[in-house]
């Protein structure tokens, strides 16, 4: 009787053997999905550099336009908690690609986090000093004894000196009050602080809603200092996987760029009900118009949004360099990926 009951127990078994083996080769499968037309789609998800607001328009308006689904690839918009989160993350394998800053990839490389940018779309840095209309403040000058929040060891913070230097003054002449991101714009609003150390595209049109105050800004750009800002990140296990998945959402991402910067009313709707944080469309506009001014240096005006030169790149390692946020220097290409990246 023991034989007949040991073969029924196996046999029993088989199927759920079947399936185990089953689900374990099939298991990439999870990295797929197929569109309604039945096209085969890659599963990608996007780490942004914080919660959804104007900037990131050209994203949801590209998911909504099925431009990411022509080059084959289902994407998934994920919030981020800053720029150096979204680095690590990418760089872990924590999410397919990132949406970043480039200061926070080049401390990143430079702290070995195995990451890479696939293009810089910020071109021109959205960084400035921020405050409201009445303070009276026209030049890099009239600086001199205001009071500035910012955040003890962000890259606004760090060059903000370099700042200073290239207008004829010192730290020592301005009073920084160091706060958390969030603060930067209360401090300002309740008057502990003249002025902010911010990104144009983002918090000057919120504060501006918020107090029903107009706010000026001194951008760096406009004062003797530009470097790259936000891009395209990928880690090494994206770089390695699906052969072109990186160049397919390098040239998905660029094309929903260009797409935006026509429609730029009709990107800014896509962004509805992208997060409970997502500040008013009037703000979401103001912040993807100001952003629209930022696309591109001298050298790829004209270009495909994304498109980056070498000598761009330098200049920006050179900055942080100087920063002090770049220990050690590498070549551009150990912090861009220029194969997979958009031909302009």
């Amino acid at each position: 009787m023991q034989a007949p009951r040991r073969h029924r127990i196996l046999t029993g078994l088989l199927p759920l053997l079947l399936v185990s083996v089953t689900a374990t080769a099939c298991g990439d499968e999870d990295d797929t999905s197929v569109s309604d037309s039945g096209k085969k789609l890659d599963k990608v998800t996007l780490t942004l550099n914080w919660y959804p607001y104007g900037e990131h328009a050209p994203f949801y308006f590209g998911k909504q336009r099925k431009i990411f689904e022509k080059h084959g690839i289902d994407l998934e918009i994920r919030a981020g908690a800053g720029s150096q989160k979204t680095v690590q993350a990418t760089g872990a394998g924590r999410t397919d690609f990132g949406w970043a800053d480039t200061p926070a990839v080049l401390a990143g490389v430079d702290q070995g986090v195995k990451v890479k940018s696939l293009g810089v779309y910020l071109q021109t840095t959205p960084a400035s000093v921020q405050f409201f209309g009445a303070e009276d403040i026209a030049s890099p000058a009239d600086l001199r004894g205001k009071s500035v929040a910012g955040t003890a060891g962000d890259a606004l913070t760090k060059t903000f000196p370099v700042f200073l230097e290239k207008n004829g003054m010192e730290l020592s002449d301005v009073k920084v009050q160091n706060t958390d991101p969030a603060g930067k714009m209360a401090a300002v609003i309740s008057g502990r602080t003249d002025a902010l150390l911010g990104y144009a595209g983002d918090q000057g049109p919120i504060m501006q809603n918020k107090a029903k105050k107009d706010v000026s800004y001194l951008r760096f750009s406009e004062h003797g200092l530009n470097f790259y800002s936000n891009g395209l990140i990928a880690g090494t296990k994206t770089l390695r996987r699906g052969g072109d998945l990186a160049k397919r959402m390098a040239s998905a991402v660029s094309e929903s760029w260009a797409a935006a910067a026509k429609s730029p009313q009709s990107a800014v709707a896509a962004m509805d009900g992208a997060s409970g944080q997502l500040p008013p469309r009037e703000v979401l506009s103001e912040q993807f118009k100001t952003t629209l001014t930022l696309l591109h240096t001298d050298a790829t005006r004209g270009k495909a949004p994304g498109t980056n030169t070498e000598a761009d790149w330098k200049q920006t390692i050179a900055v942080f360099a100087e920063a002090g946020l770049v220990k050690q220097p590498k070549p551009v290409a150990d912090y861009w990926d220029a194969a997979n990246g958009v031909k302009g």
